[in-house]
């Protein structure tokens, strides 16, 4: 739908003002970016700036006050509503389980947001899912007999199936460590894990 921002970059902004409490549309800007959010999505900083205002409007945002700029004019501050909490959730859990690896990336961004056991059901359903597809994209080389005419289907069926088998095994080895101990998720006791970060691995 035209004027509507895409879920990953809903997601991300519901996340970072939820994360910081309250924040202006340049201080999620800033914190994505320091994230370096646009090599790992397809997320720019218009979407950013689109993204608040629609969640505005849509009432998952809420204006909370107005702060001095050093430069130009006052920016609004905003703090998530109890809509805009519910639809952080629900665009998280979707995320964790999306076969899409910018959406999960996301998802992986906030996953400490939910409590451990819930999350490591997430990337259980994420593995299930990418093991699948990886296996079924396999099956369909008897639709391509032969490998050596365009669109050489044999060849892209691997190099597709190789990234959700790259996937499968990168979420396995998250969700063992996840069930480990590591990370710091809603709900641990104080001191449990340490907090997860992007660009941790």
């Amino acid at each position: 739908m035209a004027g509507v921002a895409a879920p990953t970059v809903r997601l991300l902004v519901l996340g970072v003002v939820r994360m910081l409490g309250e924040a202006h549309g340049y201080a999620v800007h800033r914190e994505l970016m320091s994230w370096r959010v646009d090599t790992w999505t397809a997320v720019k900083p218009p979407s950013i700036y689109h993204a608040v205002k629609q969640l505005e409007r849509e009432d998952k945002l809420r204006a909370v006050r107005s702060e001095a700029g050093s430069r130009g004019p006052a920016r609004t501050v905003y703090a998530l509503t109890d809509s805009g909490d519910t639809e952080f959730f629900g665009l998280l859990q979707a995320a964790l389980v999306s076969p899409e690896i910018e959406v999960l990336g996301a998802g992986v961004a906030f996953m400490c947001s939910l409590p451990r056991d819930r999350a490591a059901e997430l990337l259980a359903r994420q593995l299930t899912v990418s093991r699948e597809i990886a296996e079924e994209l396999q099956g369909m080389k008897p639709q391509w007999p032969d490998p050596e005419q365009p669109p050489h289907a044999h060849h892209l069926l691997d190099l597709w199936s190789g990234v959700f088998g790259a996937n499968a095994r990168w979420t396995e080895a998250m969700l063992g460590r996840v069930r480990a101990g590591e990370f710091r998720f809603a709900g641990d006791a104080q001191g449990a894990g340490s907090a997860f970060k992007p660009g941790m691995t």
